[in-house]
């Protein structure tokens, strides 16, 4: 589960102080000193507990035009701009009787979605009793992420990120299933940056079956293959032709066979196209195309 860091400090910073002090700090969660610094001055902005509701009161106002961004859906609140290989957010986490709750259901606010995330971060819990979460650790590393895949996870235990709690989300490693919080919360996120993050999948997992469900990471690279592919252009065909052959990304090589698939209308081409997907030596490549093979016998 997510790394729980105790630092005990009474010192309170203003958002502008904490994003200064991060900014120069530039966050690596991959390093212990890094780490720890930065988690110094989450805590200091998680003690001063006027500046959320000042930022968005001059908002609501009119008093302020900038500061404060939504994004990431009706729940994030962007805290900073990105400086350096981090930013600052705000979470909100509504409980079941709330109105925004009901009016957008559980899955914008990602409860119900069991998933792990393609980058760290740390996060406080900033207001009220915070959202629980089933926790589970896995190895990224043993997973070629096609769907059905079993996942091995481990179960560690579900607790609540409590107000003045504070935790270390590892990427590749930390896997929870949310469920909503017992009254309105809101958490602090310091967010690291990797530039290579995007050809890193984050997963869904199916947590009875214990199997990946699906890459949740979007890929605008991805897309944009998959749209010239779309328009039929010779020039778009054959170069997903290469990027399925010896494209480093396995969801760059599937998405070219997927976006070919989808121009073939014969149940005869489309099964033989899959069947080259087998042999292009793809562990998560061939298992998909079997799985499309076997819906087109059907």
């Amino acid at each position: 589960m997510p790394r729980t860091i105790a630092i005990d400090s009474p010192e309170c910073a203003s958002l502008p102080e904490a994003i200064e002090a991060l900014a120069q700090q530039d966050f690596d969660p991959r390093e212990e000193e890094s780490t720890l610094e930065a988690a110094l001055w989450l805590r200091r902005l998680t003690n001063n507990r006027t500046f959320l509701a000042d930022l968005l009161l001059d908002r609501l106002a009119g008093r302020s035009d900038g500061g404060v961004e939504s994004g990431y859906g009706p729940q994030a609140i962007i805290l900073s701009p990105r400086r350096g290989n981090m930013f600052l957010r705000a979470n909100i986490w509504p409980a079941e009787h709330d109105l925004f709750f009901r009016n957008s259901g559980a899955a914008a606010f990602v409860y119900g979605v069991p998933h792990d995330h393609n980058f760290s971060f740390l996060t406080s819990g900033y207001l009220g009793p915070g959202y629980r979460s089933d926790y589970f650790e896995y190895d990224y590393d043993a997973l070629s992420g096609y769907e059905g895949e079993p996942a091995g996870l481990r179960f560690v235990e579900r607790s609540a990120l409590s107000q003045g709690k504070l935790m270390l989300y590892r990427a590749h490693r930390d896997v929870h299933s949310q469920l909503p919080a017992e009254s309105l919360s809101v958490s602090l996120n310091v967010m690291h940056i990797d530039p290579a993050q995007g050809w890193f999948d984050q997963y869904g997992f199916d947590l009875e079956r214990g199997e990946v469900t699906r890459v949740l990471s979007p890929n605008a690279t991805e897309v944009f293959l998959r749209t010239a592919v779309a328009s039929g252009s010779e020039a778009a065909l054959d170069f997903a032709e290469w990027v399925g052959r010896t494209h480093p990304s396995d969801r760059m090589r599937l998405a070219s066979f997927e976006a070919r698939a989808g121009l073939i209308a014969e149940p005869d081409a489309r099964q033989e196209l899959w069947r080259t997907a087998e042999a292009a030596g793809c562990r998560m490549v061939a298992e998909t195309a079997k799985r499309r093979r076997t819906d087109i016998r059907a």
